[in-house]
């Protein structure tokens, strides 16, 4: 309403720039997070192809139980250190922002270093082909969670250019280390280049910040965050854990080989996996955003993310199956030939999880923590029974299809909790807003 004198024909039409303007900022933060996620989806991808070529079928069965560890110790980084920052920290004052982060990447890289020690010093009682793997993954954690922190830091922060350049980093660094590990050809090798690469990338973020990590903040970062640290740590492990199950489940059912064939499919829809894998860090922060300005938008705004991202899946699945056999054996190598008959389920099971993923950005947002625990344990239950189940029944292409059914019916379970979460915010009373 205008003020007495004021004419409100001269005022209104500021409101259009202004949304112009906030739209066109919207565009260009997902815009970034779009390219970082090209390129982060492109070198997972690369490493994958690489290695599956380099090792053949069995060495890299080991190779994705590393990488599905990797998965489960990265979320519970995620869940302590870098979702509550996203969530509370993204759109705040410079200073705020930069105090926050000093915690949040020192409680990650302090979680990488005790997890790193507890996977060497299993690794190296194992022994056998996992056992040298999970020891070399011990010694790269610390650099691959502190490079992920920076992501999330840079997102929060609104400078989605500067994740993209910290991930280009390590693309460069990844070049020599991988050509270097195809002469040593081990397992080991790969999870050395691999990781050792993303160190160089951590590093360059302490430059790009101008930060230094402080892991004795993580104490004081864990007490201040714990109402949603320690839901979304579970909800995190749950999810992950869900996933490495499965994996060491299929490789005691049918054998490591299975393990490897449904890593290939997967790698197929690589670009969707990575995105899925690193979603919260664009639509988190921007639903947070979206939140704060208009809340009546937070509900489409993560239909279009979903939604989109389950079209997007479903056609790029649908293209794979015209792709030769000569172009997937030249990609894969010897894994095609197995891979290539999951590609159907596998698209599928992203193209749910991919519409489930934009109703759980929407409960993150919130801080619905509860409802998002409740959603993500419902989810890995059903990935759980539904990968094993269907392994026991029908082998990897059982677990295939039943991973698929899985994920399609948890997204129901993610949208009917945000759903839910969404009508309580409505009916929270406003407080009454003083102006003097």
């Amino acid at each position: 309403m205008a003020t007495e004198g004021e004419n409100p024909q001269a005022t209104a039409p500021s409101a259009g720039p202004a949304r112009r303007s906030a739209g066109r900022a919207v565009v260009g933060r997902l815009s970034w997070g779009l390219a970082d996620q090209a390129a982060s989806s492109m070198s997972n991808f690369a490493v994958g192809i690489y290695v599956a070529r380099s090792l053949g079928l069995t060495a890299f069965g080991v190779f994705s139980l590393a990488w599905v560890t990797y998965g489960v110790v990265l979320n519970v980084s995620r869940g302590l250190a870098t979702d509550p920052l996203v969530v509370r920290f993204s759109g705040v004052p410079d200073a705020s922002w930069r105090t926050a982060v000093v915690r949040s990447s020192g409680t990650a890289l302090g979680v990488g270093t005790a997890l790193g020690a507890a996977c060497l010093v299993v690794g190296l009682a194992v022994g056998g082909r996992l056992g040298p793997a999970f020891a070399c993954l011990g010694v790269v954690l610390p650099g691959l969670l502190l490079q992920d922190a920076w992501r999330f830091a840079f997102f929060a922060a609104g400078t989605g250019r500067k994740a993209f350049v910290n991930d280009l980093v390590w693309c460069v660094a990844l070049v020599p280390a991988m050509l270097m590990a195809a002469r040593a050809g081990s397992v080991s090798a790969f999870v050395l280049a691999w990781g050792g690469s993303a160190a160089v990338a951590a590093v360059y973020g302490c430059f790009q910040s101008g930060i230094r990590p402080r892991p004795t903040g993580a104490r004081e970062w864990l007490r201040e965050h714990r109402d949603l640290g320690y839901r979304y740590l579970v909800e995190n492990v749950s999810n992950s854990g869900a996933s490495q199950l499965r994996a060491y489940g299929l490789g005691a059912i049918v054998g490591l080989g299975a393990v490897g064939v449904v890593r290939g499919a997967e790698l197929m829809l690589g670009p969707f996996m990575a995105v899925l894998m690193g979603l919260s860090l664009v639509t988190v922060a921007e639903a947070a955003r979206v939140l704060r300005r208009a809340p009546h938008r937070l509900g489409p705004f993560c239909l279009l993310l979903g939604g989109g991202q389950a079209v997007a899946a479903l056609l790029w699945g649908g293209a794979l199956l015209l792709v030769p056999d000569s172009g997937g054996e030249f990609l894969l190598g010897s894994v095609w030939s197995s891979a290539s008959e999951l590609i159907v389920p596998v698209t599928l099971g992203v193209a749910g999880a991919g519409l489930g993923t934009g109703a759980a950005a929407g409960l993150r947002a919130l801080g619905a923590a509860r409802r998002s625990l409740r959603s993500q344990l419902i989810a890995s239950a059903f990935y759980v029974t539904g990968g094993l189940g269907g392994a026991a029944v029908a082998g990897t292409a059982g677990s295939a299809w039943g991973v698929a059914a899985a994920t399609v019916c948890s997204s129901a379970a993610w949208w009917l909790q945000l759903r839910a979460a969404l009508r309580e915010r409505h009916q929270k009373p406003i407080p009454e807003v003083r102006t003097s």
